[in-house]
């Protein structure tokens, strides 16, 4: 008498990821030199050297990737293990400067998967809520480490902490580094560097007068 138990083989489940990792990155690419709205299922098929048939059966339909494209670039940013470490640190400097080059590897490392994001906002049926998907972890990540700043007793410069994680937002943010990289040529290494101290001599510093907070009173 048999259990009914469906047999699952390490081989046939080991080809099955990689043959989605490979729709994924290969629509990744497609998307991000010419556009989500121009790129067909056939064309990522093509790419990635499977059957039309394959991409359905194993990712889904154009809109499914394009999720999952989204949910694995924040899931491969390691942010959650950056934000760990820097939650251990006690000094504004060191907080500052793990911030720069933890963001820097993520944003170089899924810089495709950012573009094809990006370039498939204007034609997205949601585009904000696709862009709210794909950056509400990097958010929270960030004001996670404002309030740690403010916890160390930095004096942020005057600001509140919700400024300063916008700020942060700013400065470390996707678009900020693309700003310098992919739309002004930096380096990565230059932007890291130049975004890292820009942080510290704002934020690392006696609080301030608020410019809206009117004169003391005698």
């Amino acid at each position: 008498m048999t259990s009914g138990r469906r047999y699952v083989s390490p081989y046939r489940e080991k080809a099955a990821a990689q043959t989605r990792a490979a729709i994924l990155r290969q629509a990744a690419e497609l998307f991000a030199e010419r556009g989500y709205g121009r790129v067909t299922v056939a064309e990522i098929a093509n790419a990635a050297g499977v059957a039309h048939k394959t991409v359905f059966a194993s990712v889904g339909s154009k809109a499914d990737i394009l999720d999952q494209i989204v949910d694995r670039a924040v899931a491969d940013s390691g942010y959650r293990q950056s934000v760990t470490h820097m939650l251990t640190l006690d000094s504004a400097e060191e907080v500052l400067r793990v911030l720069a080059h933890g963001t820097r590897l993520g944003n170089e490392g899924q810089s495709t998967a950012q573009e094809a994001i990006r370039k498939a906002l204007p034609v997205h049926e949601n585009g904000q809520a696709l862009w709210e998907r794909a950056t509400a972890a990097y958010r929270d990540a960030l004001g996670t480490v404002a309030a740690h700043l403010a916890a160390l007793g930095t004096g942020l410069g005057g600001h509140s902490v919700q400024e300063v994680a916008d700020l942060l937002w700013l400065w470390f943010g996707p678009t900020g580094w693309r700003t310098l990289v992919a739309e002004s040529g930096w380096s990565w290494d230059r932007a890291e560097e130049s975004l890292y101290r820009t942080a510290l001599a704002t934020l690392d510093r006696p609080s301030a007068p608020r410019p809206d907070s009117g004169p003391p009173t005698p």
